[in-house]
């Protein structure tokens, strides 16, 4: 890690012919952002003299290209390939094999400009190593928000990395063992998924066995989000008061189609509950190649879909990939923003969704998530305009981490 690309300068100004500063404001021409000490220390209106800079101050010029702040990727699992392998493999294989697997998947979604990311299940000895490697510099990657494993039912979805409980007070007792391993937030899996002999299309904890979990979760000052693939179990998340859901989906039968659901749907908007919609895992499991590509084109449709009816019912969304699942690979928010985009949404809200909306959704508003004086200095050039056109997001030029240059 001594390439002189990552070595940390004490002030560096970054100039650019536009700059997003991620509040969701109009992008600003001919920027200027000085940064020092790992923080952004001041944005110009116009360029400074070089007698206002500081002594041995490094100049890097970004032109025909756009400043935004540090993307942030709300739903990836690390320990997780994201190349199609089956899960039940993926999981296991020994802890060094799933270790490189991890760090791997940092660095590659650190170099497309993803500088948060929060975890949504893996094993937690394996994700709090490398927390611990990156801050020591032992790995690269981004800051890292981590719950360990998701707490799911005996044999529920997710069930191999460890976070199986039943019960209130069995599930009281597991977010407290989540928060003794460091668990920063809490997930709950409030409906099966993927993991064979998962049930998908119904709930999986009773209603008192969520509020609980999420009652507790938040005595001991943790969010509680959950992950929620049909109407029931998104019913019980909002009246558990949650505070985020992952995925939103309306399923209702095995094979069988989606159907949106309008009251559940006009709970979650009532309660300002944000959603993590992970549009895109569908896409990449059709450029696959997979043998059922009419049942996930048919998904992603389906997806898209009740994505824009939630949102026309003013549910907000955070931007998430679910990196490492199926084959979603750790350069796929970009693909992520793009699915955004197709259910309706603006550029602009779509790097609103993976700026500042999503560093408030996890706690970071005064840490990262947007170009301001005082936050940690975590910024991405890239070729273009995103905000005029959300391609120009993948065509990343430079990553900078708390003020170390990555790219």
């Amino acid at each position: 890690m001594g390439d002189e690309n990552t070595t940390h300068i004490r002030s560096i100004l970054l100039r650019a012919d536009w700059l997003f500063d991620g509040t969701g404001l109009p992008a600003v021409a001919d920027a200027t952002v000085l940064v020092q000490h790992g923080r952004i220390q001041e944005i110009y209106k116009k360029p400074p003299s070089r007698s206002e800079l500081p002594e041995g101050c490094e100049t890097i010029e970004l032109q025909g290209c756009t400043l935004l702040p540090g993307l942030i990727d709300c739903h990836v699992h690390l320990c997780l390939p994201g190349d199609g392998t089956p899960f039940t493999q993926a999981v296991s294989y020994p802890q060094g094999v799933i270790q490189a697997i991890a760090i791997r998947n940092a660095s590659k979604a650190l170099h497309v400009g993803v500088t948060t990311l929060r975890d949504c299940g893996g094993f937690p000895d394996v994700l709090h190593s490398l927390r611990r490697s990156i801050e020591l510099g032992y790995a690269e990657g981004p800051r890292l928000v981590l719950a360990g494993w998701p707490i799911t039912i005996t044999g529920g979805h997710c069930h191999y990395f460890g976070g199986e409980a039943d019960g209130v007070q069995c599930l009281r007792q597991k977010v407290r063992e989540a928060v003794k391993w460091g668990a920063d937030y809490i997930k709950i899996m409030g409906s099966g998924g993927g993991t064979p002999g998962s049930i998908s299309w119904r709930p999986a904890y009773r209603l008192e066995e969520m509020a609980a979990v999420v009652e507790e979760a938040h005595s001991l000052n943790r969010k509680a989000i959950v992950h929620c693939l049909c109407a029931g179990a998104i019913m019980n998340a909002v009246r558990a008061r949650a505070d985020e859901v992952e995925h939103a989906g309306f399923l209702t039968g095995q094979d069988a189609p989606q159907s949106f659901d309008l009251e559940s749907a006009k709970m979650l908007a009532d309660a300002s509950i944000p959603v993590c919609p992970t549009l895109s895992v569908s896409e990449f499991v059709i450029e696959s190649g997979d043998p059922e590509v009419k049942r996930w084109q048919r998904t992603k449709d389906e997806n898209l879909s009740n994505a824009k009816k939630l949102r026309d019912l003013g549910v907000s969304f955070v931007a998430g990939s679910d990196a490492g699942w199926r084959w979603s690979p750790f350069d796929a928010l970009h693909a992520e923003m793009q699915a955004m985009a197709q259910s309706g949404v603006t550029p602009s809200a779509c790097i609103f969704a993976a700026t500042s909306q999503a560093a408030k959704r996890l706690g970071l508003e005064g840490v990262t998530g947007m170009i301001r004086a005082g936050l940690s200095a975590d910024l991405v050039g890239v070729r273009g305009r995103p905000d005029e056109d959300l391609h120009s997001i993948s065509k990343v030029v430079m990553v900078m981490k708390e003020g170390r240059r990555v790219v």
